[in-house]
């Protein structure tokens, strides 16, 4: 299943390993910025959060500029110089000592991961064909989580609060990390260039910009489900997970570091396997199952939070349930989104609607935060646990009604093995 699941051109096998290696440094700091900068460089909760907060503010505000960018001048010219700045305001990191200071350095990181996802999409998708695309891109989200994972518990055995040197020492290997990327692509002279030299190729055309990308009828619909799922699912797992474990569910925060490995090994482990299943599937069904399964995680957590006072071990089941099921949903939206994006893209705006895609994560990492604390204060965390299972189940249905609007290319049903579908109208 690895084998298949490889793509064909050593360029694209070489840009995996890069992802992989740049995540482990990833994982070395994730868990630890928020620690980081209150117990260690003494900033208030209040004042990390903002610095957190400006990050994702900031990295929103220049991804539309990053797609605009990787069309006008290739993924190569525009992720290059971002994997260099991300390096250098990770390794600045090290060197916070105030709240001014942290900010500076969150600006120059989010300058830097501002257009590093969508260009990578780019690139990929620019080395494989419609055929492998789906499977390279759910390989690329388990080495994402490979990576992350291992870093994650190298970290753990190498951080103390009591000794600021060894968060500078993460930091600073973090930032070496990103230089891996860099190197890798800097020896693929042919790979990133410009997709479209010259005139656009095809009725689209790229006037208009992002203004064309919005007209795009089925993607739109496609950013419209992404902003419902990702509202009521990913950008609930940093706060609303955390926040209804521990306040409702009552488990202690080593629960909750279990559930996010247990998430972590489901992907792992996972993915090959549900990539094999998803080929000559409909796209937009498993994404319809994708929502089911989200819904089906916070159901289960909210179970958790019913018995959890009086059910120390039946809660913590529950918690580590939820992470688990929420991880084997990710498993089919982390291969079929971008596959489906880049599908209805055209060459010469494909960079825009990478970028488009990727803010999607942007804006509900915005919305899901702020508005997960109120909720759960509310009716002991019942009225949240509503809200997200029923925005979950909502997104399935929008995934349903793309159906129709495209073509079975494009969602992915493959005649040989899927003929006896009939086509939408």
């Amino acid at each position: 299943m690895l084998r298949r699941a490889l793509p064909r051109r050593p360029e694209a096998r070489r840009i995996l390993v890069g992802t992989l290696l740049s995540a482990i440094g990833r994982g070395l700091t994730l868990p630890f910025l928020f620690i980081y900068l209150t117990d260690v460089r003494g900033l208030s909760d209040p004042r990390a959060g903002l610095v957190i907060g400006w990050y994702g503010a900031v990295t929103l505000a220049l991804s539309p500029l990053g797609g605009t960018l990787i069309d006008r001048f290739g993924a190569r010219r525009v992720v290059l110089p971002c994997l260099l700045i991300e390096a250098a305001g990770t390794g600045a990191l090290a060197l916070v000592d105030s709240t001014a200071s942290a900010f500076a350095v969150a600006t120059v990181i989010a300058v830097g991961g501002s257009a590093i996802w969508s260009g990578q999409n780019t690139i990929l998708a620019s080395l494989t064909d419609v055929g492998e695309r789906q499977r390279v891109y759910g390989l690329n989200f388990a080495l994402l989580n490979l990576g992350i994972g291992i870093g994650g518990l190298t970290s753990g055995a190498i951080v103390d609060i009591a000794r600021p040197a060894t968060f500078q020492l993460i930091y600073l290997l973090d930032a070496v990390t990103y230089l891996v990327p860099a190197l890798i692509l800097l020896s693929l002279r042919g790979v990133g260039h410009r997709l479209v030299v010259g005139g656009a190729t095809d009725g689209k055309g790229s006037a208009g910009g992002y203004l064309t990308v919005l007209r795009d009828r089925p993607f739109r619909r496609l950013v419209i489900f992404g902003l419902v799922l990702t509202t009521c699912g990913y950008a609930q797992v940093e706060v609303g997970f955390t926040a209804f474990a521990i306040r409702v569910a009552e488990v202690s925060p080593r629960v909750v570091a279990w559930a996010l490995a247990g998430n972590t090994v489901m992907i792992v482990l996972a993915q090959l396997l549900v990539l094999r299943h998803l080929e000559g599937r409909s796209r937009t069904g498993a994404l319809a199952v994708v929502g089911g399964f989200f819904a089906a995680a916070w159901l289960v957590l909210g179970g958790a939070g019913l018995v959890g006072p009086g059910h120390a071990l039946l809660a913590a089941l529950g918690v580590v349930a939820c992470a688990v099921i929420f991880g084997f949903g990710e498993t089919m939206l982390s291969p079929v989104m971008p596959a489906l994006t880049n599908a209805l893209a055209t060459d010469e705006l494909r960079g825009r609607y990478n970028a488009m895609s990727s803010m999607i994560f942007g804006i509900s990492g915005v919305i899901g935060p702020v508005t997960a604390g109120p909720l759960i204060g509310a009716a002991d965390g019942k009225i949240w646990v509503a809200v997200v299972v029923g925005g979950c189940l909502v997104a399935s249905l929008l995934a349903l009604s793309l159906r129709p609007m495209l073509s079975a290319a494009q969602d992915g049903r493959s005649a040989a093995t899927r003929a006896e579908e009939p086509a939408p109208a």
